[in-house]
């Protein structure tokens, strides 16, 4: 018997870092659940696109395929203008949008000083977005900081995913979000991870959220590339070298669907792999291979 997990991947970007619309469409075809655009913008010369735009033109090169963003950050963002992005997204998508969305990494970049996003308190500013922000979607009459707003035309609300690994994130999850979505993580240490999120449902009296990885591959046996994944988490993360050693889903499509079931037994529902290290289209075909196999159970 096949196991049914949801399987996204992020787009290929050039040397400039424009993401390549047309692949949108290549991941359509074999039969990928989602496309997901990360939220990446620091205003120092690194690039970084806006991923709700990104995810627009998406839609206008695909049918079927949702359109993810891991994850928006919100402190970043006025709820109101996140409401109405959202719901444009809705109605020109035909109501595609998965909404992964948390606290975001970075604070204190140039672009976050220069967009006025707040330093401080960041929880809950992003707890305050999400309370009011389905209403906003769905054309509801909402208080917003004391200012009563109805956005027109009302859409479905999408999924939301809360990001990040921290028991504030769980919690947040459990009040707000349709799913918990944890990154760079483990398997064994996921499945430790899903047991409490329970516990915190039990004590809130509230659903379990389904849980969604992200994470990285690098399925086209680069050595360097894993290289380099692993320093970049160590350097610039903090992340144990044996931890960091753990990460990266590598290897050809039986052993990427032997990862994806790893991760289906601790817990998880959907997985989104970002493909590093070149060779994009192998690298998607491979991925799409794995979670055929995962499915069907061969």
């Amino acid at each position: 018997m096949g196991i049914r997990m949801r399987i996204s991947t992020s787009l290929p970007a050039d040397d400039a870092g424009v993401p390549d619309l047309a692949m949108a469409q290549h991941l359509e075809d074999l039969g990928f659940d989602g496309v997901s655009v990360p939220d990446l913008l620091f205003g120092d010369g690194t690039p970084g696109v806006e991923p709700l735009a990104v995810l627009a033109a998406a839609a206008g090169r695909t049918s079927r395929i949702g359109l993810e963003t891991g994850v928006l950050s919100l402190p970043l963002r006025p709820v109101a203008l996140v409401a109405a992005q959202v719901q444009a997204l809705q109605h020109l998508s035909g109501g595609r949008v998965v909404l992964g969305a948390g606290l975001g990494g970075f604070p204190g970049s140039p672009f976050w000083r220069a967009a006025g996003a707040p330093l401080s308190e960041r929880g809950r500013r992003a707890d305050d977005v999400l309370a009011v922000l389905p209403r906003l979607v769905r054309g509801e009459p909402t208080d917003v900081d004391g200012e009563p707003v109805t956005l027109a035309p009302a859409a479905a609300a999408p999924p939301i995913l809360v990001g990040g690994n921290s028991e504030a994130a769980m919690r947040r999850a459990v009040l707000y979000g349709d799913g918990w979505a944890p990154s760079l993580i483990a398997p064994a240490d996921l499945a430790a991870k899903a047991d409490r999120l329970r516990e915190i449902a039990a004590e809130l009296g509230r659903p379990v959220p389904e849980i969604s990885v992200g994470g990285h591959g690098v399925l086209n046996g680069s050595a360097a590339a894993v290289r380099a994944f692993v320093d970049n988490l160590v350097g610039l993360h903090g992340v144990s070298e044996e931890e960091a050693a753990r990460l990266p889903v590598t290897g050809g499509p039986d052993r990427v669907a032997e990862r994806l079931a790893a991760y289906a037994d601790a817990g998880a529902r959907a997985v989104t792999l970002s493909l590093d290290g070149g060779s994009w289209p192998a690298q998607a075909e491979t991925l799409a291979e794995a979670a055929s196999r995962l499915r069907t159970g061969r």
